[in-house]
């Protein structure tokens, strides 16, 4: 449906990815999150530990992740918290995330049904994954077009107006988008522009695709 406008090209030069995967021992995570739970409580270390049934040079060792407190331990810490221990150690997870920074240089034109026209298509995230999820698109337009493109595809399209106003066919109706109107409709129905109402329109296209 679409290919880059330079064939040499092969992805974003500069696009960032990054994981937070720090590499934290269990009884360091662990401890944290005990210290944020009894501040969040605000309870002290004294507070905390005289309803667990330890010392507080323990607690604070145990906080500091310089010690490993037993199950047993633990459990009596999270039932002077108000916790359970399976929170608990829910909360350790380390989490796994991935972001990425599309420079505006590193954005790839793309070519789609209307670009020969005076349609603009700007992809401003590359999916990498093993499936598709999601495609936005910076999409400008002029009153030079000559032909008014239609689409159909999977899951669900969401329109934001930027600049100009355009009449946009969804199906047998048409909807008069104007700037910081949002638009949010299924994308296997047949739909696109059908009248520029100005000389130039600005809009940002995302399609989010089923599982």
């Amino acid at each position: 449906m679409k290919q880059s406008k330079s064939a040499s090209r092969q992805g974003p030069s500069k696009a960032q990815a990054t994981h937070d995967k720090a590499d934290v021992p269990l009884e360091k995570r662990v401890g944290e999150v005990i210290k944020h739970l009894r501040l969040s409580a605000n309870l002290t270390l004294a507070e905390l530990s005289a309803g667990a049934g330890m010392s507080s040079a323990m607690l604070s060792r145990v906080e500091n992740g310089m010690a490993t407190a037993s199950l047993d331990s633990l459990e009596r810490l999270c039932h002077a918290l108000g916790v359970n221990l399976s929170d608990l150690f829910r909360q350790t997870e380390q989490n796994e995330g991935s972001a990425q920074l599309l420079k505006r240089s590193d954005q790839m034109e793309v070519v789609r049904v209307g670009t020969k026209h005076g349609h603009t298509y700007r992809l401003l995230s590359y999916d990498r994954g093993p499936r598709k999820i999601f495609e936005p698109f910076l999409i400008e337009m002029d009153r030079k077009s000559q032909s008014w493109p239609r689409f159909a595809h999977p899951g669900v399209e969401f329109i934001y107006m930027l600049q100009g106003r355009v009449e946009y066919r969804f199906g047998d109706k048409t909807y008069i988008l104007e700037p910081g109107d949002a638009f949010t409709f299924s994308g296997d129905v047949v739909h696109g522009p059908e009248r520029m109402l100005d000389e130039r329109a600005k809009f940002l296209a995302i399609i989010m695709y089923p599982e």
